[in-house]
């Protein structure tokens, strides 16, 4: 494989969703306030956590991480996709398209990883309570984060180690943005190993995980059984039942598009708006809504930094 002709292509066509005139500018700005709702809602959410004494703990440590995902997710891909759909030039460099998949492998990796150690956490805190301080201390809090991000970065950056991506098969990306797999559409040479990559990176991040999340919250559910306090009960099932809405709308896209079928499907395309979308703009409001403790700390920073 002559490495070289790499040169020759130095820019890649995004299609989008629609090339209709009232439907991208509909889509524009629906996309623009989805946008706005995801950068003030998860925002919002890191800066009262951060504010909020009573909100430092590892349950709400790992909820900012979430949102911190949630923003440098979006921000590597939505606005150069308002930017295309409003001005409809999909127009990419293969440099800023390979930026763009490795970042967003990296940020979706590690929200894999990190809703699996909030289940955990929840598992904890709900099944071993007077062990809870104990076993996530800040320490071990710490160490998961590290690992948790390290390992994500490295095997986000694989990808570009096994392969080069030489590109001999067109231009035209049909995405929104440059998902790995649809960039594996248009490289050529011997892909092999790095769909055998593909393959085990799926079963360590995706399935891995929530197998994970499945057998805690069953184990969660059973311990639930026997609290005796109705009270009690609710709160903790109303605390995963949050949880457990971020994991079905961000496993449901990633597993349809990851490992749904073989190749790339110009369907897709929409099923990643849902994590690319949905899920970000939805989560400080499923973890703000159905949390009272999160509730009070918003009112109380918007009672303070408001201005009289």
């Amino acid at each position: 494989m002559d490495s070289g002709n790499q040169t020759l292509l130095t820019e890649l066509i995004l299609v989008g969703l629609t090339q209709n005139l009232k439907a991208r500018i509909s889509l524009s700005f629906l996309f623009l306030f989805l946008y706005i709702m995801i950068i003030l809602g998860n925002g919002f959410l890191i800066f009262t956590i951060i504010v909020s004494p009573q909100l430092h703990t590892p349950m709400y440590y790992f909820l900012c991480n979430l949102s911190f995902i949630d923003l440098g997710f979006t921000a590597c891909n939505v606005p150069k996709l308002l930017h295309d759909t409003f001005f409809n030039t999909g127009i990419i460099s293969v440099v800023g398209c390979l930026t763009q998949m490795i970042l967003s492998l990296f940020l979706g990796m590690t929200e894999c990883i990190l809703l699996a150690v909030m289940a955990y956490d929840r598992y904890i805190a709900i099944c071993s309570p007077l062990r809870y301080t104990l076993i996530m201390s800040w320490s071990v809090c710490n160490c998961t984060t590290v690992l948790m991000w390290g390992v994500s970065f490295i095997l986000s950056f694989s990808p570009l180690i096994i392969n080069s991506f030489v590109f001999c098969k067109g231009n035209i990306l049909d995405h929104v943005s440059c998902e790995i797999l649809v960039v594996m559409e248009l490289a050529c040479g011997d892909l092999s190993r790095l769909k055998m990559q593909m393959f085990f990176q799926s079963i360590f991040v995706l399935v891995t995980p929530l197998v994970f999340i499945v057998v805690s919250y069953i184990c969660i559910i059973a311990s639930l059984l026997h609290i005796s306090s109705a009270l009690s009960r609710s709160k903790a099932f109303s605390t995963c039942a949050s949880h457990l809405t971020v994991v079905i709308m961000f496993y449901g896209g990633t597993i349809t598009m990851y490992m749904g079928q073989a190749r790339f499907s110009h369907n897709l395309k929409y099923i990643s708006l849902i994590y690319g979308f949905v899920t970000p703009t939805m989560n400080p409001f499923i973890y703000s809504l159905r949390n009272n403790e999160v509730k009070e700390a918003f009112k109380k920073v918007l009672s303070k930094y408001s201005v009289k």
